[in-house]
């Protein structure tokens, strides 16, 4: 039997019932991605193996510098079959590492490749999967068909024209793809030198000339006004920990003179100016009724000199261990006084807060909308097997796991779309093992019905996308 057979991490009889009859078929709301929109919009066709499997992939770069694989092999110059031969030599290390899944679930769900990748596989392998990676049902369009992707949300920054979103539009797929408006360079006033050149670029974006805070704020409202003219309909925010130091409007816009004077803001200037900026980005979510999504807790860029080497997101970052919930209580709290807190996502990094982050979303439960403060799936680091199921734990055991929007893929890769089905086994396994345990009712109606929920209804009904 092949290592991915039909009742891989399905361990019980319940659990494979619930996932062949009520999980497999149910389509894909990507709701959180890295995708590239020109790649989407252009219908990208792969040349090789090595650009839809390895291209950016970080996850894949840390496991090769672990096994000892030189950088020529992973960022450097060696050819691209150079590349995926030197992945395909590490596979075999990573036993016990989700990539050793991810890898084979890709090998079969992409290219119906049932061997296991090694050093002897690899050219047959390579063979093989190039000359699929040439038809259409390989390119970006058929890859979303393929695996019945009802939408993705990429993720964009405010000063972008959005202009593939707009070709694809155009373009009638069945697929959707939506903006997320992440506005993370405007709270950048601890570095003037990007913090500048940021702003210029909004300046042209908008044509509002920012000559002060106020500007700066009706040109950030302009885009926001803009993304959700196209249909955006959720915000995402990348930080070590939320914001919430009291700041007037008035200090906020005398610390924005000085930035724009070239002097960097001290870290208490930026609390208050990061604090300030981000109760206006919540009260645009709440007023469009969009979705806002905390992202927090990744400790970036510790290898300072291969980060400076290689650029952010290349595989030097890691769980930080800041305080979370203070400063997220804290944010949610100044928001939903001025009944002003949108619906919300927030995904933590270090599990040893899941159970204080479970928590904390039922303190803004509003007995409205359902679910409305959401605490997201595993992310990151953690968004393999084992740290799922603490997540789904934590949020079962604290809260509403019926009322769950599940799993996203947060990558930049067209490859990582089994990883909604890793989850969805994950998921009918751990239920599959309460009701075998007696812990649940055997009611495959009732518990199957909140598994499809969980898979895409629950998502499609909360964000409110045109589908």
């Amino acid at each position: 039997m092949s290592f991915i057979h039909p009742d891989f991490l399905l361990q019980t009889k319940a659990a494979r019932r619930l996932y062949h009859e009520y999980a497999a078929a149910e389509p894909i709301l990507d709701y959180h991605c890295h995708l590239p929109p020109k790649d989407v919009a252009e219908n990208r066709q792969f040349r090789d193996l090595f650009e839809i499997l390895l291209e950016g992939d970080h996850y894949k770069w840390r496991a090769m510098r672990a096994a000892g694989v030189a950088e020529q092999y992973i960022t450097g110059h060696a050819s691209p079959k150079e590349k995926f031969l030197a992945w395909a030599k590490t596979v075999p290390e990573t036993l016990r590492n989700p990539l050793y899944h991810w890898t084979h679930l890709e090998l079969v769900r992409y290219f119906g490749i049932n061997d296991s990748m090694s050093a002897s596989t690899a050219e047959a392998i390579w063979e093989k999967a190039n000359a699929l990676l040439a038809t259409d049902e390989l390119r970006a369009w058929g890859i979303l068909k393929k695996f019945q992707v009802k939408a993705v949300c990429t993720t964009d920054d405010p000063v972008d024209d959005l202009a593939y979103h707009k070709t694809f539009a155009a373009a009638g797929q069945t697929a959707k793809m939506y903006p997320a408006y992440r506005p993370d360079k405007a709270l950048a006033v601890h570095q003037p030198e990007l913090f500048n050149a940021w702003v210029n670029k909004l300046v042209a974006a908008t044509n509002i000339e920012v000559r002060n805070y106020n500007a700066f704020l009706d040109a950030l409202k302009q885009r926001h006004d803009f993304f959700h003219s196209m249909g955006g309909r959720l915000s995402d925010h990348g930080l070590s920990t939320a914001f919430s130091t009291p700041c007037s409007e008035a200090a906020a816009g005398a610390i924005f003179q000085q930035v724009r004077g070239g002097r960097a803001a001290t870290a208490e200037e930026h609390a208050q100016f990061a604090s300030v900026l981000m109760l206006h980005f919540g009260r645009w979510d709440a007023a469009k009724g969009w979705t806002k999504q905390l992202h927090l807790g990744a400790r970036r860029n510790n290898n300072s000199r291969m980060s400076s080497m290689l650029g952010p997101d290349t595989g030097f970052d890691s769980i930080g261990t800041w305080p979370q919930i203070d400063g997220v209580a804290g944010y949610m709290d100044l928001l939903n006084s001025e009944n002003a807190l949108p619906k919300m996502v927030l995904y933590n990094l270090n599990p040893s807060d899941n159970y204080a982050f479970a928590t904390l979303v039922g303190n803004f439960q509003d007995g409205v909308t359902a679910g409305k403060i959401q605490f997201g799936s595993g992310w990151w680091f953690l968004d393999q097997k084992e740290a799922m199921e603490w997540q789904m734990n934590a949020l079962s055991n604290c809260g509403l796991f019926s009322k769950f929007v599940g799993m996203l893929t947060d990558s930049r890769s067209f490859m990582s779309y089994p990883r909604h089905e890793y989850f969805r086994r994950t998921m009918c396994n751990l239920l599959g093992r309460d009701m075998e345990n007696g812990e649940l009712p055997d009611d495959f109606e009732m518990v199957g019905g909140m598994v499809k929920r969980i898979c895409f209804a629950n998502a499609r009904d909360f964000f409110g996308l045109t589908l």
